[in-house]
């Protein structure tokens, strides 16, 4: 790697999916893998193969899959994590185990209630116990922005004379400033000079991730740790989008340093990572915002229409974000889809371009307009659905204008349609009472978001519904599209019963015995 280049490793699927509420199913960080790799992400952390079964697949089944980025998995510095790590990305063609243990004084007496000599030992017999599985071995001194200087240098000779490659110097709490942060990392580079590289992780409790990054970049660090829309923990992490555009946009800034992302995919894999995750971007965000590219003032749009660069530092479409535009209808064909799909950048096989094609038709019978955000979410929703264990026929809805508010619906179990009805408190209650009813399983709804996925009083409503079926244990999550708002909301929890029910199949067959 030359000096004005720069790794980009993506945490999205494991520090992101730390976001309250941001779950994903093995299928759906699958598919947000498979994504980061088209966006040219040097390495994916993939989960935490050590905290349960299911995130031991996870991990499995991504190794297996991913080619051109190394999958790594975290793991504490304890020999059953690193076991799990280590089998886990087995099967990668590239891949990494990042083990970390704290180093803070206020982490190692309260929450180790270790010596720091005792640190020193388990980091080193960690990272060694490691290389039996991986060559390539990242550590990480959690808390590393209130560690005590003298103590870091100890601890990162011990590692890198056990075989860590990487060192990792995290802002656990997002309690750095960039000056701060940039003078510690320029001489921690300088102590680790030619034997290993330097990594940074900054959260965002300050709102400073991103600037704390880059200013460990212009400070020696070679690697990069951040998420796609800042996803994670308490306040997020630093954003990808945010530290990839600044170093494209602003090269003269920062010596020129580069990454090897393919700029185009951000837009796309921001809206996957949305769309799954259920958490919008706020609408201000930078770069991947709905309003980044919004201009409402006159002056500014008079400024656009006579000079882009007069209020537009990036263009829309560097990021893969091409304004909506009008350009299928009901009469449109395969062929005239599938030029759309491309321009997008999406590629599907036979039988999801066939499926997402049918429910194109299908929303083109009733949407006038159909958008290139439609277009994303259709076949968003069609390739990351969830095998239908019940599927919804039916439903009907009550005027509850003047009445009690009731549902009746026809649910396919197993080839037989079943159909009830129930009363609820409201509308959508009613609907997923029915389902309850039909399908036996009792849900606790935890969230529900809903909405419009483009513009107009016909747009697309997409649900996103958070339910629990099982007392004690995380909720799961549904996905639901329609013009009719009802029926979307009917879709998610349906989709949420089925995703409970696959998780739960899927993890009696998962055989991990350190687990």
């Amino acid at each position: 790697m030359s000096d004005s280049s720069i790794k980009i490793f993506d945490t999205t699927l494991r520090d992101g999916e730390q976001s309250p509420g941001a779950s994903m199913t093995t299928d759906e960080k699958i598919k947000i893998a498979r994504q980061l790799e088209r966006l040219g992400v040097d390495i994916i952390e993939a989960g935490f193969a050590a905290a349960s079964p299911g995130d031991f697949d996870a991990v499995s089944q991504i190794a297996s899959l991913v080619e051109k980025s190394t999958v790594c998995s975290l793991s504490r510095a304890v020999e059953r994590d690193i076991k799990a790590a280590g089998e886990a990305v087995a099967k990668a063609k590239l891949r990494r185990i990042h083990t970390f243990i704290a180093t803070s004084p206020i982490h190692m007496e309260y929450k180790l209630g270790m010596s720091p000599d005792e640190v020193i030992r388990r980091a080193a017999d960690a990272v060694a116990y490691a290389k039996t599985f991986v060559d390539d071995v990242e550590f990480s001194c959690e808390d590393a922005t209130r560690s005590e200087l003298p103590f870091l240098k100890e601890i990162m000779d011990a590692v890198i004379q056990a075989g860590a490659k990487t060192i990792n110097l995290p802002d656990t709490v997002g309690y750095t400033t960039p000056g701060e942060y940039g003078k510690l990392v320029k001489e921690l580079s300088e102590f680790t000079k030619g034997r290993a590289i330097i990594s940074v992780h900054c959260h965002n409790d300050l709102g400073l991730a991103t600037a704390n990054s880059l200013s460990a970049a212009i400070n020696g660090a070679r690697q990069i740790e951040c998420t796609i829309n800042g996803l994670g923990e308490r306040a997020g992490n630093a954003s990808l989008e945010e530290i990839v555009m600044a170093l494209k946009t602003r090269s003269d800034a920062y010596g020129g340093i580069d990454t090897r992302i393919n700029t185009r995919e951000i837009y796309p894999t921001s809206r996957l990572v949305a769309t799954t995750c259920g958490i919008e971007p706020q609408p201000n965000k930078a770069i991947v915002g709905k309003n980044a590219f919004s201009h409402e003032s006159g002056i500014h749009q008079d400024g656009i229409l006579k000079y882009r660069e007069t209020y537009e530092i990036m263009k829309a479409e560097d990021i893969g974000w091409d304004k909506n535009r009008l350009t299928l209808g009901k009469l449109s064909g395969s062929h005239a889809f599938a030029d759309k799909l491309k321009e997008l950048g999406i590629e599907l096989d036979k039988e999801d371009f066939n499926k997402a094609f049918k429910r194109f038709k299908a929303l083109a019978d009733k949407k006038k307009e159909i958008y290139d955000d439609d277009i994303r979410m259709i076949v968003s929703d069609e390739t990351t659905e969830t095998p239908q264990v019940y599927e919804l026929v039916k439903l009907q809805i009550s005027d509850c204008s003047e009445g009690v508010p009731s549902a009746a619906a026809t649910i396919r179990f197993e080839g037989k349609e079943m159909t009830d009805a129930a009363i609820g408190d409201g509308t959508i209650d009613a609907i997923f009472k029915v389902i309850d009813r039909i399908s036996g399983y009792n849900g606790k709804l935890n969230d529900y978001k809903v909405e419009a996925v483009s513009e107009g009083k016909d747009a697309l409503a997409k649900v996103v519904v958070k339910v629990v079926f099982d007392e004690g244990k995380p909720a799961v999550m549904g996905h639901g599209l329609s013009i009719d708002t009802m029926l979307a909301s009917a879709k998610a929890y349906v989709a949420s019963l089925n995703s409970y029910l696959l998780m739960k199949d899927r993890l009696k067959n998962v055989k991990c015995d350190h687990i």
